[in-house]
């Protein structure tokens, strides 16, 4: 049986690459939907299912018994992949550019996740997800 932790791997890298190929494709690939600053809502919903993730996995791979080391990691992380992408977005696309506002609604979306586990911590959900 594949080990919870793995499992948890495979996942934030996964979404890891999904969010890199979408933020990094020329935007002419990207559909237009005509909505006001729904990219900013894009990026946050990125950003916290980023965060998420990836404290799942360092949570279940330190095997810490609190949440605050595996989620301050996970939301720094983020935070420096926000800024990571959006220097790539300026230096190595022509097609976009870095946008302050793009890392204002990835830190958004990353606390809204520190949000999540605490609310689910406080309720006990995340204990019976990590304990196997």
């Amino acid at each position: 049986m594949l080990k919870l932790k793995y499992f948890f791997l495979f996942v934030a890298l996964l979404w890891t690459g999904i969010v890199s190929y979408f933020c990094l494709i020329p935007s002419d690939e990207v559909p237009v939907i005509n909505i006001p600053n729904i990219d900013k809502c894009i990026h946050g919903f990125f950003h916290f299912v980023f965060t998420f993730v990836w404290f799942l996995f360092f949570r279940k791979q330190l095997r810490f018994y609190n949440n605050l080391k595996p989620l301050l990691t996970a939301f720094m992380f983020s935070f420096v992949f926000g800024i990571g992408i959006e220097l790539m977005q300026q230096f190595f696309t022509t097609t976009r550019q870095a946008d302050v506002l793009d890392g204002v609604a990835n830190v958004t979306g990353a606390l809204l996740a520190v949000l999540a586990v605490i609310i689910c911590n406080k309720f006990n959900i995340l204990n019976s997800i990590l304990k196997n």
